[in-house]
């Protein structure tokens, strides 16, 4: 399959409410969308989301978008790319740079399932049509805010709810939710925001009974969790830590979690991710789908990734009206039923960017043409 056309854009998308972890606080999500096109005019698009300041990560939206137009869109335009690895392949020289590499490699994979005319959960081996998904909360204005999000969730038949946690959100937090949805199914999100000198912290956290705790320490770290795995009761998933199929097989081999979260752009693409799920298949440990606040053309393309056996955690893939009054894909992620949601139904996937909506939310763009 030829690329003989590469369009690039990087937008911002404005937020209803500011998402606020340990690592700070966003009004706005910064994307990059790639459009790819074949010589007789097929497209698709993909997208990868790092956030506008390196926080989450050392990629950032300015300097991913710089990377792909700079040095990764112009090895790829006019190639002919058989499969995802034969795209990889031509960017291998390039060190790290997951999120970048992940705007061509999944956009890659959505055009080959519209060129096969296979929904894109098809190609990639999905066995279900339909996914469980959660509900995320970041730091609230109040803890009665917090509470009154949690029911309209609980109300709504999220099978869990995922909660930011960060010094100063912590324990009191929890003893608020805890004690007004005693059943409900919990787990944190720390985003690094501790090291292991809090050992004691995530001893009280045992007493919440929570499905897990994510990513509480270094973001790079895999050897710090496997001690702190020990202390605690608790378990540990890892997030930012894992950001290649390697990083999957030490932290196994080194013990540093029992639930393993998996971002296509954090992986570098939907290869890894299906790798690293492969993996953590064999050795027992489940997955779940992570997002980044994608619009409705990234979400869509992990709602696909989400159908595979081993993501038995409900996934972070989120209707589109929990965050954007107008998602920039239409047509927008919306619930199929209670707690789920449905993969495609058409070659590919559905949603696209709204022509209108993105000319008005683009920062930046360029062509690249054989």
């Amino acid at each position: 399959m030829r690329i003989s056309r590469i369009d690039l854009y990087w937008a911002k998308m404005p937020l209803i409410y500011p998402w606020r972890t340990a690592y700070g606080e966003d009004w706005d999500i910064h994307t990059v969308l790639v459009r790819l096109q074949t010589p007789d005019g097929l497209h698709a698009w993909g997208e990868t989301t790092p956030l506008y300041a390196p926080t989450y990560s050392p990629e950032h939206t300015p300097g991913v978008y710089t990377t792909l137009r700079e040095h990764f869109a112009p090895l790829i335009v006019g190639q002919d790319m058989d499969t995802a690895a034969d795209l990889l392949a031509r960017l291998a020289t390039f060190k790290g740079n997951p999120f970048a590499k992940a705007g061509l490699e999944v956009a890659w994979w959505v055009l080959e399932a519209k060129r096969l005319g296979k929904p894109l959960h098809q190609l990639l081996g999905g066995q279900r049509d339909r996914v469980p998904v959660g509900a995320d909360f970041g730091v609230q204005d109040s803890l009665d805010m917090l509470i009154a999000k949690i029911q309209t969730a609980v109300d709504a038949g999220y099978p869990r709810v995922k909660l930011k946690f960060r010094p100063g959100w912590d324990l009191n937090m929890l003893d608020a939710v805890r004690s007004t949805f005693p059943s409900q199914v919990f787990h944190i999100d720390c985003n690094s925001g501790y090291t292991l000198a809090d050992a004691d912290l995530f001893r009280k956290v045992d007493r919440y009974h929570l499905a897990m705790i994510e990513q509480p320490l270094q973001y790079d770290d895999l050897i710090d969790h496997a001690a702190l795995q020990k202390m605690i009761e608790t378990p540990i998933c890892l997030d930012e830590s894992i950001k290649s199929l390697r990083d999957a097989e030490l932290a196994l081999r080194l013990g540093s979690c029992r639930y393993v979260n998996i971002k296509m752009g954090r992986v570098g693409g939907l290869s890894t991710a299906k790798a690293i799920h492969d993996l953590c298949a064999g050795a027992g440990i489940p997955c779940w789908v992570g997002g980044m606040l994608e619009s409705a053309v990234g979400s869509a393309i992990c709602l696909e990734l989400a159908t595979l056996s081993n993501f038995v955690y409900p996934s972070d893939i989120f209707p589109s009206s929990t965050y954007y009054r107008r998602d920039l894909g239409q047509p927008e992620i919306t619930l199929s039923g209670p707690g789920e949601m449905a993969a495609s139904d058409v070659p590919g996937i559905r949603p696209e960017p709204d022509p209108d909506l993105l000319a008005t939310r683009t920062v930046a763009s360029a062509t690249f043409e054989e």
